[in-house]
């Protein structure tokens, strides 16, 4: 057996405690032996104010997971690629798509693996989705992505700063389901809506079409309340299939057909071992450059303020 991969996690915060660090503790391809962060702390290991002190103090580190709000996960990243570590990204991989084409320029050069961890593409019935969609003739299809920040993101400001992506934080992980079940498709318009006190849009309303012309819209919303809805809808010649919670259930004309309990993040944590094992990177842009078209093409609309 391979000895583990000796990891460092970058950015305490409620994601890691929620999904990596039970990841990481039920993986024997790893060994967690350093956290840095500005403002949370990993017991029993080491910990250190910043990815520049834990990289200085712990040089036997192989690997870094990065998950600190996109706005500052470049700098970090190149920290890490420069001193010859495999970094895992959490989604979004950056706060841009030239940032995140740079990262994987420099994890070439220095020879080390770089992974963009699209979660919701784990989910159980994902794979069985796109086996049905592959073999079935896709008439159209709908996203439809309602959720309240409130419950998911409790004082989490960094969200409605600039780079923050706003109601595109769940929204992204939509569009890495669909851009992996669906055929190659583009925004054709988008009406995003900005509270008029924040920085990044609290609801979307997109279309696209795909490469052989079929409709896609897709339906985002921060402010549902009661049951949270996490759907993908196509009209099919084999029957109407429903992908709901969030990638977790496949349903084709009303029959459910996939259902297992999720295991995202272990399944990403397998992955990133793999390509690490491997020496190759695992970078998909599809999910960020769909937010940037969205966000170069839409047209603001501003709604009432809200969070005061």
């Amino acid at each position: 057996m391979s000895q583990p991969i000796k990891i460092g996690i970058v950015g305490v915060g409620k994601i890691v405690r929620d999904q990596h660090l039970p990841a990481l503790a039920k993986d024997q391809s790893y060994r967690l032996i350093a956290a840095a962060s500005r403002h949370g702390r990993v017991d029993d290991i080491a910990n250190f104010p910043s990815i520049e002190a834990m990289l200085d103090a712990v040089p036997e580190l192989d690997a870094v997971s990065l998950c600190m709000p996109p706005q500052f996960r470049y700098d970090a990243a190149r920290t890490a690629l420069i001193a010859k570590k495999h970094v895992f990204l959490e989604k979004p991989p950056g706060a841009t798509v030239s940032e995140v084409e740079d990262l994987k320029r420099l994890a070439t050069a220095n020879g080390v693996s770089l992974f963009a961890s699209w979660h919701s593409r784990y989910a159980p019935a994902v794979e069985a989705a796109r086996a049905f969609l592959a073999s079935a003739k896709v008439k159209s299809a709908a996203i439809n992505w309602k959720e309240d920040v409130r419950r998911w993101h409790p004082n989490q400001d960094w969200i409605w700063a600039p780079g923050g992506f706003g109601v595109f934080d769940p929204g992204i992980n939509a569009l890495s389901i669909a851009t992996h079940i669906l055929p190659a498709m583009f925004i054709t318009s988008a009406v995003l809506d900005f509270p008029k006190n924040r920085a990044a849009p609290v609801a979307a309303q997109v279309t696209f079409r795909t490469s052989n012309g079929l409709p896609v819209t897709m339906d985002l919303d921060w402010l549902q309340t009661g049951p949270q809805s996490w759907d993908i809808l196509a009209d099919t010649d084999q029957g109407k299939m429903v992908l709901s919670g969030g990638g977790a259930k496949l349903a084709i004309d009303g029959k459910i057909v996939h259902d297992e309990p999720e295991a995202e993040y272990p399944m990403l944590y397998k992955r990133f071992a793999e390509i690490v094992r491997a020496g190759v990177s695992d970078v998909d842009l599809a999910p960020l450059q769909h937010v940037a078209d969205a966000f170069m093409l839409g047209k603001r609309n501003v709604v009432e303020a809200f969070f005061d």
